[in-house]
């Protein structure tokens, strides 16, 4: 059985003990099957997915801890993995793609959607590019997936949430990848789509909130322990987007700003008016995804994820350079208070460690 953590030392305690040894162990398995890819393009993106965006799997994989046993945990940890491998595989090849049709992000991202539904059948998800031969590899990923979740006693109750979730990732990967003068039209009026099912907010938020796999996660884990009633899958759908998602990807804007400045990408902290304008909005996202979080079982956890968020981000080599930044971090942590700077000095040992 497990006690999901819920003050910081603990939290951490289990990840370093439970956490990062699976997910490592996983990605070390993808990675393997990443250095056989046939194609040249395809097996440079998916190894650099996976060497570049380690800390998107241990992140995500913290989930886990909600699960009640640790026979599932660990299934959970290996959904979580190759789910979000296919998420940071598909974005470096539509990030540095040859190809910038939206078509080809589209089918490309029907694998995500597949992943979430056993027993679908499988696409030759290349076909509207040059680079086809993969080896298997996506379709492996997918059915990873798929074998996990059709075990899960509590999937029937979250399939629903989880292609939501699913569908604004998607949409937000697919019209943000297309070529620069459609990308923000496009955003907006995706944004207009939605607009009356969402609390006040821009469009740049809109598409923030929708570039998290962290709702996703939440669901699947909480689908190991049983069967899920409809009021927990509604709040922690209606939690984590727009708000927890929304804090998440925001934070991750935020430091990227001078990397995505000097490579002309897209990032939504450059819609804002003002610096004091952005702090005002992201304190709000904190806020509304604290309040958010003591709706939700396990509140003390996920009252601990959103100050994760804000001390982790900080300690990113990025920030040093940027100093606009720090002072709106700086802003972000007093509101975190202690929980928030413990992770800050957590995740700063546990970087330097690693360096």
């Amino acid at each position: 059985m497990n006690d999901v953590p819920s003050q910081p030392w603990s939290l951490m305690m289990r990840i370093y003990k439970e956490i990062i040894p699976n997910v490592h162990r996983e990605l070390d398995l993808w990675r393997e099957k990443a250095e056989h890819i046939p194609n040249e393009e395809l097996r440079t993106q998916a190894i650099a997915s996976i060497n570049s965006k380690t800390f998107h799997c241990e992140g995500g994989s913290i989930y886990a801890l909600l699960a009640m046993y640790p026979d599932r945990r660990k299934e959970i940890i290996e959904f979580i993995v190759a789910y979000q491998t296919i998420s940071d595989y598909l974005d470096n090849l539509c990030d540095r793609s040859t190809s910038l049709d939206p078509e080809d992000f589209s089918l490309l991202h029907d694998s995500m959607r597949h992943a979430l539904t056993p027993g679908v059948t499988l696409e030759k998800y290349y076909r509207l590019r040059e680079e086809q031969d993969d080896g298997g590899y996506l379709h492996d990923l997918v059915l990873t997936c798929q074998k996990v979740l059709e075990k899960l006693p509590g999937f029937p109750q979250i399939h629903s949430g989880l292609i939501e979730l699913a569908e604004h990732y998607c949409n937000l990967q697919i019209h943000k990848h297309v070529i620069h003068e459609e990308r923000v039209p496009r955003l907006q009026r995706w944004f207009s789509e939605n607009k009356k099912e969402l609390p006040a907010m821009s469009w740049y938020e809109f598409s923030a909130c929708a570039g998290s796999t962290l709702g996703i996660f939440c669901l699947v884990s909480y689908a190991s322990n049983g069967e899920v009633d409809p009021e927990v899958v509604h709040k922690v759908k209606e939690g984590y987007f727009p708000w927890i998602q929304g804090l998440h990807i925001m934070m991750d804007y935020l430091i990227d700003q001078e990397e995505d400045k000097d490579g002309g990408d897209l990032n939504f902290c450059f819609y804002y008016e003002s610096q004091d304008r952005m702090i005002d909005r992201l304190l709000h996202f904190f806020k509304m995804a604290d309040r958010s979080a003591k709706d939700l079982p396990h509140s003390k956890f996920h009252t601990l994820i959103t100050r994760g968020l804000l001390g982790i981000y900080s300690t990113d080599a990025k920030v040093k350079r940027q100093r606009d930044v720090q002072n709106v971090l700086k802003k972000l942590m007093r509101a975190g208070g202690m929980s928030a700077y413990y992770f800050y000095w957590n995740s700063w040992v546990y970087r330097k460690v690693k360096a």
